[in-house]
């Protein structure tokens, strides 16, 4: 397949040389191409500093031709992929892919390498569906490869173990982590995800302490573990959330101390200087101006959601309170197991709506719509054995 980009410019006719599919960048596609009619050059918003356009003139046409330049071993693994990936490994295995933005999943057959001497395989039986899932499968941070087999919040069973492995054994829960028995493996699916993405910041940046006041931006999949986490450390918590119909279930299902209307003026008003630390967990784009307006004097900030356009940050409130806008991802192997060994010792899990693999591009377009409490997790082995 070819494109053949044709553009009328206010000065001549311009045309685009065909283009081999294989030789653009998801990134390119999904941006508007355009000629500068001034200059007589190739514009693309956003493009990759890896291209490289040239012009060579002709009577009253332009004629432009992009070329790639890419990265040798991921163009290799990108071949290799797009190639038979079934026959690529000698380990079969099984999965659901995006083909394209379009973000829909359907089956995928494709390989694994064999169990190396400090590798650890194991069957995966429960996996979490994270909002990261959705902006990956969509292109929305422009860096998804297609084709995309989301899922992270991974659990299973070990099924082999190599020579050198000494840590874990045949039979063992975990993702290379030790889920302790005290958890149900389908509700701690999303804790290798959205609990570890709220547990490392709350310790890392000293919101772990009783009586600090923390207030958690967003009741979705990562902010109602986010006041489990805060409540079990001893923190008093206040939900921050557009919505007024959520102040019952965080107060009474999560045990929030207080609730917030962010879009009430006259709430947020009176909490003006009362929170020690933040976490905004939100991934759409949203003014962040009124929440630091919440923080005390040293009050920090911190974002681990990911919207996909830039935020506007006001500078001035920073520094009148000497305040802190800061950001967190996720969490090492020793933290995550600590994590774990906390969950399990204040029975903290994720609230799960358990579903079959063939339910998950009904369950992404409820996820895009916040239409989940709080976080779906597919039931992997039992559609296996069902299919």
């Amino acid at each position: 397949t070819q494109h053949t980009l044709i553009r009328q410019s206010s000065r001549s006719n311009v045309r685009l040389r065909p283009i081999p599919n294989h030789q653009l960048t998801h990134y390119v596609r999904s941006s508007t191409l355009y000629i500068n009619p001034h200059s007589h050059s190739l514009q693309c918003p956003n493009r990759p500093h890896s291209e490289r356009d040239s012009r060579k003139e002709i009577s009253d046409s332009i004629y432009i031709s992009v070329e790639f330049s890419s990265n040798p071993v991921r163009e290799k693994q990108r071949k290799m992929v797009a190639n038979q990936p079934e026959k690529e490994h000698p380990v079969p295995a099984f999965g659901l892919a995006a083909r394209d933005p379009s973000g829909v999943l359907s089956p995928f057959n494709f390989s694994r390498r064999a169990t190396g001497e400090k590798d650890v395989k194991f069957k995966v039986m429960y996996c979490g569906i994270c909002h990261s899932d959705l902006h990956m499968v969509k292109n929305e941070w422009g860096t998804s490869t297609y084709p995309l087999v989301p899922g992270h919040e991974i659990v299973g069973e070990v099924t082999e173990v190599g020579s050198q492995v000494e840590k874990f054994k045949v039979g063992d829960r975990h993702f290379v982590v030790r889920v302790p028995d005290a958890l149900p493996l389908d509700a701690a699916a999303p804790l290798l995800c959205a609990g570890i993405t709220l547990y490392s910041p709350l310790r890392y940046y000293g919101l772990d302490k009783p009586g600090i006041h923390v207030g958690v931006v967003g009741l979705g999949g990562l902010g109602h573990v986010g006041v489990k986490f805060a409540k079990a450390m001893g923190a008093k918590v206040t939900v921050i959330s557009t919505s007024p119909a959520k102040k019952q279930e965080a107060i009474e299902r999560h045990g929030a101390d207080s609730f917030l209307v962010s879009r009430d003026q006259e709430q947020m008003q009176a909490a003006m200087g009362t929170l020690d630390g933040i976490i905004d967990t939100v991934s759409a784009v949203h003014p962040i101006m009124p929440l630091i307006g919440l923080l005390k004097t040293h009050g920090k900030l911190v974002l681990v959601g990911a919207p996909e356009k830039p935020l506007e940050l006001p500078v001035f409130p920073l520094l009148m309170g000497r305040k802190i806008v800061g950001g967190s991802c996720i969490g090492g192997m020793k933290e995550t197991q600590e994590m774990l060994d906390f969950a399990a010792k204040h029975n903290i899990t994720a609230d799960i709506e358990v579903i079959s693999a063939d339910y998950v591009n009904t369950a992404m377009e409820r996820l895009e719509k916040g239409d989940v409490k709080y976080r779906f997790v597919i039931d992997v082995a039992k559609t296996l054995q069902q299919g």
